[in-house]
């Protein structure tokens, strides 16, 4: 049987399991992210960092979540850079699940679930992501949820020390909860199994 996924907004509580996932997965997560400071891998220094994301959430400019299975914190799936002006109403999503819970479908649930959040509670229109060019796995979890790539940002971030090119995904986001895979028809962070 195949566990639940669900999302929720981020707590300061969950300072420590993300820092254990981190430090874990250093090594797995190099070539996709850039370099973060020694401190970041400590339960210090993420709740240091939760409290700016919930700054940010206070603000407006950000929706930070993290995911779970089975009631626990297996990653974090965040919108930031949002924009609700009547004329221009999207937010860039990304997301990272720890090594120990991929392959099992919870990064495109997660995703699924999050894009209801954008829909709905955030009451966005567009919602955008990027990937590094070889970041396969990722770019299947944009396409099962019904992104598209529509263009390449040359020369864009630091990674694993050289400037790497990233794809653009955009997704219009319509009415979503009957279009989306894990996406469901109320608030949008309810759990789906299997």
């Amino acid at each position: 049987m195949r566990s639940s996924t669900r999302i929720r907004l981020i707590e300061p509580a969950d300072a420590a399991a993300i820092a254990g996932h981190r430090a874990r997965d250093i090594e797995a997560f190099r070539p996709w992210e850039p370099a973060q400071p020694d401190g970041f891998f400590t339960p210090e220094g993420q709740a240091e960092r939760i409290d700016g994301l919930l700054a940010g959430y206070r603000a407006g400019t950000v929706w930070p979540g993290v995911v779970l299975a089975d009631g626990q914190v297996i990653g974090q799936v965040t919108v930031g850079g949002i924009l609700r002006q009547p004329h221009l109403r999207r937010g860039s999503v990304g997301y990272w699940i720890a090594a120990v819970a991929q392959n099992r479908g919870h990064a495109g649930r997660a995703l699924g679930l999050v894009l209801g959040v954008m829909a709905g509670e955030l009451g966005l229109h567009r919602a955008e992501a990027s990937t590094d060019l070889e970041n396969l796995p990722s770019q299947r979890v944009l396409r099962r949820n019904g992104f598209s790539p529509y263009g390449v940002a040359h020369s864009t971030i630091l990674l694993d020390g050289g400037w790497r090119d990233a794809l653009l995904w955009e997704r219009i986001l319509g009415d979503l909860p009957d279009q989306l895979p894990g996406a469901p028809s109320g608030h949008g962070t309810g759990g789906r199994t299997g």
